[in-house]
């Protein structure tokens, strides 16, 4: 170990780390361990008890159970010696990358096995022999179910982000898979949260295990600097190119909360000539791990991504995360901010919050204990002093370099044609910027609120309304509707809102990701499902005839309207589809009055078709109910 020192590694040593393994922490810039690390690997590399840690993302979890693995695992056997799940196929990469970094010279076959890549690829590593395996829930279970993977020799099994694989569904997959395990095996579950199922999962699974919390695993609120920006939901992408405007060293992580939301703002900062990449489910696998090393190698420096997708990402050195789309609870939160502020460098998480969204914010604040801090949006003549300021630092720094002295004859070629320095300079400088020193050229945003209004894109409520076309009829309440999305999408109950069914069709209430999901899901079998209503401020308390064509009336109970006094209004797509599933009772023939209608008159015609349609439902519901109360 020639010219190596561990003297910096000291502290990792008295944890009882191997030569081998510092030789590799050393390589890796590793100093001393993390609390979580410090917490963790003596206990692990001392007894055979089983062990849940709880800590942040960021906090250096995979190195805490990753260490022990190694130095504990022997290469060469015939079985898998370690298994890791992990949520995602991201996460899982950066998992085996981790570890084949910290394994040193040994010996250890380690690899990921998730979807996406192609499945004789995975095959041929497990009969080449395999000594930990990494991977997710659903491919481990589909390798199992071939007869490809024999966990019954295991040291140890890790849940890694626990409390992720269980809100995405997998409990019964993480079930299955622990229960094909040795009953002599080290059991551990790392998580950022401490949701009762994890709980329900150790008391099942693990013997007597240990509780470790790290202290960092609150927001590291000291190098995290929370502030949020109250924005209108239109006005959002104006703010966020204020932001890359006025912050001129970027290195930011974008957070949107769907897949069209991620594609339709990588295109409009591209429109303006930003270097942006986009991250979500949709994403092949190769373009997914090209995107993610060219990130890292600061090849660009936004990437806009979904939650899930960007799970596998790890970056020490973002200035910047950023909330596009306001975090669907506390533990996505934590999850989204904890990307910056690593590693001793000071990072800022930004939120942009509408009208709709105070509520959220204020839980969040509540349930992280933690402080948000509201200011103003920088507006044009902020952005116009500080794009002068850094011109200005830009071109002392080049007249420094003497990188102006080839253009020096040309410059005084140009001032001697124009016969005004002054004026040479200036028309240079609308050259350059165009518009962009002006500070008319910038709309004014952030500063006129107005909190009695509410959005009308479900976007700022966090969720939405599904039409599903199976209802009473077919013999589904909201016990059996919450059992069918489950089946179908792996979508928890508790996930799930308020249920309404009808004889043949129902709406459910859920927020934006999972509908992604189980719209996604049922498109590969089951009945109709697509998104369903919308709740218009402007359009509110309009009358029939003065709804946009978009939108069809639908009549609700008394006991909805007791419940909610205000009307709703459904998509015209999704009142068709209802139409669709029942016989329509016939319209009465058309009066002179009605025939004298003109055919241009779109809108009023389909008016008439509405309130047709709309007391065709009415009257069937009605009937139904005198129907049951007869029988009664």
């Amino acid at each position: 170990m020639k010219g190596f020192s561990m003297s910096d590694l000291d502290n990792f040593r008295k944890l009882g780390v191997s030569e081998e393994v510092l030789e590799a922490l050393r390589a890796k810039g590793f100093e001393a361990p993390s609390p979580i690390q410090a917490l963790t690997i003596p206990k692990l590399l001392e007894g055979a008890v089983d062990l849940i840690g709880q800590a942040q993302t960021g906090t250096g979890k995979t190195a805490a159970f990753g260490i022990p693995v190694i130095e504990l695992c022997e290469g060469g056997g015939k079985k898998p010696q370690a298994l890791i799940l992990s949520p995602t196929r991201e996460l899982s990469i950066q998992i085996a990358e981790e570890l084949n970094s910290l394994k040193g010279k040994r010996k250890l076959r380690i690899a990921p096995f998730y979807g996406g890549q192609m499945i004789e690829i995975q095959l041929q590593r497990l009969r080449d022999g395999i000594d930990v395996v990494i991977g997710t829930p659903g491919r481990i279970m589909d390798l199992m179910e071939r007869g490809k993977l024999d966990f019954s020799e295991l040291k140890f099994a890790v849940l890694d982000e626990a409390d992720e694989m269980l809100d995405m569904g997998f409990v019964e997959d993480i079930e299955k898979i622990l229960g094909a395990t040795n009953s002599d095996k080290r059991m551990l579950m790392f998580s950022a949260t401490m949701p009762p199922e994890i709980l329900k999962i150790a008391e099942r699974f693990m013997r007597s295990y240990e509780t470790v919390r790290a202290e960092s695993a609150q927001l590291n609120t000291e190098l995290t600097e929370q502030i949020y920006f109250e924005v209108r939901r239109e006005d959002k992408f104006e703010a966020l190119s204020r932001i890359i405007d006025v912050e001129q060293d970027l290195y930011a992580l974008v957070f949107c909360r769907t897949r069209n939301d991620v594609d339709e703002l990588v295109e409009k900062l591209k429109l303006r000539g930003h270097r942006v990449e986009a991250l979500h489910g949709d994403i092949a696998q190769m373009q997914r791990t090209r995107v993610i090393n060219q990130f890292k190698d600061k090849k660009f420096k936004i990437l806009i991504a979904t939650d899930v997708a960007a799970r596998g990402i790890d970056v020490n050195d973002l200035t910047h995360v950023i909330n596009y789309s306001m975090p669907q609870g506390t533990e996505t939160y934590v999850h989204r901010i904890g990307r910056t502020g690593r590693a001793g460098k000071n990072g800022t998480a930004i939120t942009f919050v509408t009208p709709a969204e105070y509520r959220k914010l204020t839980m969040i604040q509540r349930e992280a204990h933690t402080e948000i801090r509201r200011e103003e949006l920088p507006q044009g003549r902020d952005i116009v002093e500080m794009k002068k300021q850094h011109f200005s630092e830009q071109l002392s720094e080049a007249i420094s370099a003497g990188q102006h002295q080839e253009y020096l004859d040309f410059a005084d070629e140009l001032i001697e044609k124009t016969g005004n320095a002054s004026a040479a300079l200036a028309a240079m400088l609308q050259l350059r910027f165009k518009g962009e020193l002006l500070p008319q050229s910038y709309v004014e945003i952030g500063r006129k609120r107005d909190r009695k209004t509410w959005e009308s894109s479900a976007d700022d409520h966090g969720s939405t309304r599904l039409f599903i076309g199976v209802g009473k009829l077919d013999g589904f309440g909201a016990v059996k509707m919450l059992d069918l999305i489950w089946e179908k999408a792996r979508i928890k109950k508790y996930r799930i809102g308020k249920i309404d069914c009808y004889d043949r069709f129902s709406f459910v209430n859920v927020n934006f990701e999972d509908a992604e999901a189980i719209i996604d899901a049922f498109r590969r079998g089951g009945p109709k499902v697509q998104l369903a209503a919308e709740r218009p401020s402007d359009e509110q308390n309009a009358g029939p005839a003065e709804r946009p064509n978009r939108s069809v009336p639908v009549r609700r109970s008394r006991e909805e309207h007791a419940e909610r006094p205000e009307r709703r209004t459904y998509t015209r797509r999704s009142a068709e589809t209802a139409s669709a599933e029942r016989p329509m009772r016939r319209s009465k023939p058309e009066t002179p009055a009605t025939a004298k209608k003109p055919v241009s008159d779109k809108k009023r015609r389909l008016t008439d078709w509405v309130e047709k349609i709309s007391s065709d439902i009415e009257l069937k519901e009605k009937k139904a109910k005198r129907s049951k109360k007869s029988e009664k």
